[in-house]
Order: C-alpha cells, then sequence, then structure tokens
C-alpha cells in the first residue's frame, strides 16, 4: 500500500494522512480493533464529531488499503493492515525510492549532507550496509 499524498510542510502521521485520518489511526494504532461508535467516542473527547464523518473516514482508509474491516454481528470492527512500524518503514522505503527514481544522484548527496548531523551510531550503521552491498557485488 502506498500513501500517494506526502505533504512536506505538515509533521508525523499528518504527513500521509488528512488531520481526522491520522487521529484515527492514532487511536487503531494504540488500542485493540474497535467499532466506529468507540473511536468517535474517543475523538469526541478533545471535539465534536458526527458519528456519520468517522464512519465516511474509516471506510475511506479501509478503500485505501490502511484499515481493515470485519463483522461481528450487526458491528464492523477495523483495525490497521500494518503496525505502526510496518507502516512507517513501507512508507519511507517509498518515498525515498520514489526521491532517488525522480532525481537520483542529487538526493544520495543530500543525505549525506545531513549525515553532519546525525548520530555516530547511524553512520557507522550506514558504513556497514555499504560494505554488505560492496561484498554482494
Amino acid at each position: 500500500m502506498k500513501i500517494h499524498s506526502f505533504k512536506t510542510n505538515e509533521s508525523g502521521l499528518n504527513r500521509f494522512f488528512g488531520p481526522l485520518e491520522a487521529k484515527i489511526m492514532h487511536i487503531l494504532w494504540n488500542g485493540p480493533e474497535m467499532a466506529i461508535k468507540d473511536v468517535q467516542a474517543r475523538l469526541v473527547k478533545e471535539q465534536a464529531i458526527n458519528f456519520n464523518t468517522v464512519m465516511t473516514v474509516m471506510n475511506r482508509l479501509v478503500d485505501k488499503g490502511v484499515l481493515r474491516k470485519r463483522a461481528e454481528g450487526r458491528v464492523s470492527l477495523f483495525q490497521p493492515t500494518q503496525s505502526l512500524e510496518q507502516f512507517l518503514e513501507t512508507q519511507s522505503k517509498e518515498l525515498t525510492n520514489d526521491l532517488l527514481e525522480e532525481f537520483g544522484p542529487l538526493v544520495v548527496n543530500h543525505m549525506l549532507d545531513a549525515l553532519e548531523e546525525a548520530d555516530p551510531a547511524l553512520i557507522e550503521q550506514l558504513e556497514q550496509k555499504i560494505q554488505a552491498l560492496k561484498k554482494e557485488r
């Protein structure tokens, strides 16, 4: 699953989702599978929100492949298709591949420039990865 709109001017989950989508995903990533009314009850603590609005957004997240929906009696239960860690791994990999495909060496140079401020452990990890790639060739 690939999120098609990455917002550079946002932060956190809002980079991948609209504000309400991000709140819903945050709730579902931090709890068990839930019915729409349970998600709405948590959202209402911050601001009033209509049940139908929450239902529409959650069903759209199902259509996007981010949520899974299953029926239990007359209630639909929702849960993320991936853990938050898996989602971030997938999306960051997709974004990196897209940037490399479109901008090539320029992106690599900018990433290397950004390493000047990186944690030494991260740089060591990168060096090990480069050495492993060299051995494979």
